[in-house]
């Protein structure tokens, strides 16, 4: 992952027109699109690295997308990935049934760009809110993603670019204890082979760059379970 998070959004679709225009929408928004045509293809990307998000069609070659999701949301490493479901059928029982199966939204085709972009955009922020470039402000801390800036009762705090990712995931998901590794997961991402003490290093890091506003206060170790960020 490089200096800012960019949301990876698999897009799972067998008709290659398609496919390409939502790998260009995609692009045009700043996020990467990763291409499967079928869920075999689609496995094969999810076991190698969790996307963000999946952009998955109903109707593919290989089974269809609501079995897909029914095998996400049962596999405890999957199963919060969030799914847009596309689909041609406008049909209210396949909406429901895409739903129950465990899809986040759903979307119908024709679909505008726009539409779809504003669907990702809300699923994410949803889901997965530190992939959002929306600026988050809690305990005197101001952290801005398309800044790449964090200011503390006003003053300016210089973090690298793990520190950083660690407090937006913190500010983001407040009042929630995360184990090291599911912060391993969260910020340095799936699959990654870090030692789990290397999540400590980090929180010192970010405490004492937060020590001269004391909020770094604000980011708790909880003894036996892991961090918290509370403003309470």
């Amino acid at each position: 992952m490089g200096e800012s998070m960019t949301a990876n959004i698999l897009v799972v679709e067998d008709e290659h027109p398609i496919q390409e225009l939502l790998a260009f929408n995609i692009a045009q928004c700043g996020y990467c699109a990763i291409k499967a045509y079928d869920t075999i293809e689609a496995w094969a990307h999810i076991k190698q690295a969790l996307p963000d998000l999946i952009l998955l069609d109903w109707m593919l070659p290989s089974g269809n997308g609501v079995e897909l999701t029914r095998q996400l949301r049962a596999d405890q490493r999957t199963r919060n990935i969030p799914i847009i479901m596309l689909t041609a059928r406008t049909d209210e029982r396949d909406k429901i049934l895409g739903l129950e199966s465990g899809a986040d939204d759903y979307i119908t085709k024709p679909f505008s760009p726009r539409e779809l972009m504003a669907r990702i955009r809300s699923v994410l922020r949803r889901r997965a809110p530190q992939m959002s470039d929306e600026a988050v402000s809690a305990g005197g801390l101001e952290l801005s993603p398309a800044m790449h800036r964090v200011s503390a009762n006003g003053a300016t705090v210089d973090l690298g670019p793990t520190e950083f990712r660690l407090l937006h995931f913190f500010m983001t998901h407040p009042e929630r204890v995360y184990s090291r590794s599911q912060l391993l997961d969260q910020v340095w991402g799936d699959h990654v082979f870090v030692e789990e003490r290397t999540v400590d290093v980090h929180i010192r890091r970010l405490r004492q760059a937060l020590e001269s506003s004391t909020t770094d206060k604000l980011i708790q170790t909880v003894r036996g379970s892991g961090y918290r960020f509370s403003c309470a």
